[in-house]
């Protein structure tokens, strides 16, 4: 916010969970709903969760198609995209190792560019 930037998360979680998220941890940011992954597939930042993968997931608690209320079992690639006033990406970080994140100085250096 000092550097004049606004943080925007987007999920494939419906607004039921993104409620929650946001209550949990005490966001002060919107939470938005992809849907059905439609903009992450738009952007080609989506993967598809094979059958294998799948029964591992569920064997582990984690039926995303609960939370994204959907069965198509795509999840989004974790990615940090930096936008100026003029629409124009001018920083981005993707990785799809989502414990991989863009690190907080890089994101405010590009701010302070």
């Amino acid at each position: 916010a000092d550097a004049g930037a606004q943080l925007v998360a987007i999920t494939p979680e419906t607004q039921k969970f993104n409620r929650r998220l946001k209550s949990e941890s005490g966001a002060d940011f919107p939470v938005l709903s992809d849907l059905d992954n439609g903009y992450a597939l738009d952007l080609d930042l989506a993967i598809k969760i094979d059958d294998a993968k799948r029964k591992g997931m569920i064997a582990a608690g984690w039926d995303i198609a609960n939370y994204n209320d959907s069965d198509s079992w795509i999840l989004p690639i974790p990615a940090t995209f930096v936008v100026g006033q003029d629409g124009r990406v001018v920083g981005r970080f993707v990785d799809p190792d989502y414990r991989k994140r863009m690190d907080v100085d890089d994101l405010l250096k590009v701010l302070a560019e």
